[in-house]
């Protein structure tokens, strides 16, 4: 099995497309909104990716953090809200607000799964840091990390009961990145001591979350030369040894600008560095097939981890337009605050 997470290029298979994802045998598949039209053909595709690899456990992921990260959207797909609207929430209701994400979560878990999607890339339990580049913003619960800790968990829960697995990301906290990593490398000059409580969350859910997602964020505290997702030291003493996370570990996406090399180098810096596998979304035939033909086959630690990652199947089958109301009406409470 190919230790990878791929892209593919559009709404339908092409005929090389499949051939290459049955030889290769990715771990698993992320989507886009290229790949995205409506739920027929989105249950289509998902199908198709099932067939092509002969395997029913294949992860198939999709960004549907909500607010501005959302791949799946109106008018085929009801719109979810942005962490800090629940965050928000918890400030002065924290029943409130745990109780409203995990209804988010497992209204999303529905949309999800019908879709034939099982691991959706969230919570984020990174910290709102005064300061830091925005592109965490809003997809951050809050600033303190008992609050993000708490409602990271109910999202968990409330996937894990839609059937759908979440992932914790993006390890070990990306919170006070002074940069954007799409387009550049984001060095954290914080101390140890001041990274604890970026820490917290992750640690508070490290035996709960199935899969987590390691940032492309350099810290001069613990490594001064490479970013944690190409270090055996941050992913080594501080993912798996503090934190304490030993489910299935993911990096960010290769293609980043804060990493330097071809593709094929840079997936395999993430998985000699111990990512269990590399996350590769260009969807461009090519780069997946020169990555099929470059990196070594899965470990079998990682295919232990693989093949816990998913979640048992979903308890039940509420109504969604329900979740969404009951979402709704708690999140009306933190509106004037929000």
């Amino acid at each position: 099995m190919l230790p990878a997470i791929l892209g593919l290029a559009g709404l339908t298979l092409t005929d090389d497309e499949r051939v290459l994802f049955r030889a290769a045998q990715p771990a698993g598949f992320i989507l886009f909104g290229r790949n995205v039209a409506d739920p027929e053909q989105l249950r289509a595709l998902t199908d198709s990716l099932r067939d092509s690899v002969g395997r029913e456990d294949v992860l198939i992921m999709v960004d549907q953090e909500g607010g501005p990260v959302a791949r799946l959207r109106p008018p085929h797909w009801p719109d979810f809200p942005a962490a800090a609207r629940f965050g928000a929430l918890y400030e002065t209701a924290p029943i409130s607000g745990m109780e409203a994400v995990r209804v988010n979560g497992l209204a999303m878990a529905l949309v999800l799964r019908e879709a034939g999607i099982n691991v959706a890339t969230l919570p984020l339990l990174d910290l709102v840091h005064e300061g830091a580049d925005p592109v965490i913003g809003e997809r951050a619960f809050a600033a303190d990390p008992l609050a993000v800790a708490s409602l990271g968990r109910a999202v968990l829960d409330g996937l894990t009961e839609g059937g759908v697995a979440g992932m914790i990301k993006h390890l070990p906290g990306h919170g006070r990145a002074d940069a954007d990593s799409h387009v550049a490398l984001p060095v954290v000059t914080a101390s140890d001591d001041e990274l604890a409580a970026d820490l917290l969350p992750f640690q508070r859910l490290a035996a709960r979350a199935r899969v987590g997602m390691v940032a492309h964020v350099l810290y001069t505290a613990w490594d001064a030369g490479r970013a944690a997702s190409v270090s055996p030291t941050v992913i080594e003493d501080v993912i798996r040894g503090r934190i304490g996370f030993d489910g299935l570990l993911v990096s960010d996406d290769i293609a980043m600008q804060a990493l330097t090399g071809s593709a094929e180098e840079r997936a395999r810096a993430v998985l000699a560095a111990g990512c269990d596998l590399a996350l590769c979304c260009s969807g461009d035939f090519a780069e997946s097939a020169r990555l099929a033909e470059t990196l070594p086959p899965l470990a079998d630690q990682s295919r232990e981890r693989l093949a816990r990652a998913l979640p048992p199947p979903a308890a039940g089958d509420p109504a969604l337009a329900e979740l969404i109301a009951k979402r709704d009406a708690l999140l009306a409470n933190s509106a004037a605050a929000y």
